[in-house]
């Protein structure tokens, strides 16, 4: 008989996370499991990759009238008698108003939105939370299944979370999975009583398929000028990124005579704030927001260098798609740097601020057979990690999973 599993996450708009779960769902053996997946959103660059043979769980038209607009949402709550929904739909707005840290908003608010979330009806064999917050906390307190998971996949310490909300409910998880040893160890040092259940699963990436998405698009993209270095980075437009630190070295190096083009795929809530930083500076013609792209890769293959100026991450996908495309790779020394990129090999790591981003670029431009070095030593790694779904079998399976 095939096992129930469901995955609860967010939405598919965009991240790292919600890319390892449809290529998860990819792997999946559907002939031996029953798949169903539960979101807050269905809408998303990433809802197209959905396997046809995964269900996507409704929601209900209480939650729908939940997230709408705050005066509209209280409106429509309360003309269909739905008074206590609409107190929670107030106090969750008011949640999400206070304080600065955007991770504790939505842990706080979780229990006013859970008002408007019914319990599924379905029992499951296994049930997954797969993202920090949100997911783990519908797992945990409306899912019925024999075993839940929680999934982190970022430096817990990093995100500013309140490790107190978070103890009750990992404690009611059966497993707690990150994407890193580093990630694995920051979790175990916060939450030594559930050390047991933390284990680690890397991040599903095959070469093959980004190889040919990668070839999809012939054209060239940038349309290089001679002697022009086009650089790419990937990455929601967050705070976590160092977004502000790329535009500032981009303009450092052209102070300095370089012609470059810095590219950002991604989108998110601090897109003003970079645009009028690109305005500040001038570099309207050097550094583009290109937004959302459901194929980034032919953008990293056509690129000159690869650049990650992150504070903070837990395996970022986008490091391994661009080692998967050799391309020179730039990275800043955040805490799990060094679990993807060995320094002077195939890639460099260089200290978390503009100079030091700036002079690591610099670098990249005038050594050519730096370049070429990291790129050949690239190409001869073994980089992709699709027996990782084996790891998950085993675990919604009982057994305990290696790495």
């Amino acid at each position: 008989m095939k096992k129930k599993l469901l995955f609860i996450i967010p939405s598919l708009n965009s991240g790292g996370g919600e890319k390892s779960l449809v290529t998860l769902l990819s792997k999946i053996d559907f002939d031996s499991y029953d798949v169903d997946l539960f979101l807050l959103d269905h809408h998303g660059l990433f809802m197209k990759f959905i396997p046809p043979q995964v269900r996507l769980l409704p929601l209900t038209e209480s939650y729908r009238i939940f997230t709408l607009p705050l005066g509209p949402s209280l409106w429509k709550l309360l003309i269909r008698g739905k008074g206590r929904l609409a107190f929670n739909r107030m106090l969750f707005s008011l949640k999400n108003r206070i304080g600065n840290n955007v991770s504790r908003k939505e842990q706080y608010s979780w229990k006013y939105l859970s008002a408007v979330l019914s319990k599924l009806p379905q029992r499951y064999d296994v049930a997954v939370g797969f993202l920090e917050k949100t997911s783990t906390y519908f797992c945990v307190d409306k899912v019925d299944a024999h075993k839940k998971i929680g999934w982190v996949h970022i430096d817990y310490e990093k995100l500013g979370m309140d490790p107190e909300f978070d103890r009750p409910y990992f404690k009611r998880l059966d497993s707690i999975v990150t994407v890193s040893e580093e990630c694995a160890q920051i979790l175990k040092q916060r939450f030594p009583e559930e050390e047991h259940k933390i284990q680690v699963m890397y991040n599903i990436v095959s070469p093959l398929i980004i190889h040919q998405m990668a070839n999809q698009d012939g054209k060239d993209i940038f349309k290089k000028q001679e002697d022009e270095i086009v650089i790419v980075s990937v990455g929601r437009l967050h705070y976590q990124k160092g977004f502000e630190m790329a535009i500032a070295a981009c303009k450092k190096l052209l102070d300095r005579g370089y012609k470059v083009k810095w590219n950002i795929i991604g989108d998110g809530e601090e897109r003003d704030k970079l645009t009028g930083l690109i305005e500040q500076y001038k570099l309207k013609d050097h550094f583009h927001l290109l937004g959302l792209r459901s194929n980034p890769y032919p953008y990293i293959k056509q690129a000159d260098i690869y650049a990650q100026t992150s504070k903070f991450e837990g395996k970022s996908i986008a490091i391994d798609e661009a080692k998967i495309l050799h391309k020179p790779i730039l990275v800043t020394n955040f805490s799990t740097a060094k679990d993807q990129i060995e320094h002077g090999h195939d890639g460099l790591i260089v200290d978390m601020n503009v100079d030091a981003i700036a002079e690591g670029i610099e670098k990249l431009i005038l050594d050519s057979g730096l370049r070429a070095r990291l790129s050949m030593n690239l190409s001869q790694l073994k980089l992709g990690t699709e027996e990782e779904i084996y790891k998950f079998y085993g675990l919604v399976n009982g057994r305990v999973m290696g790495g």
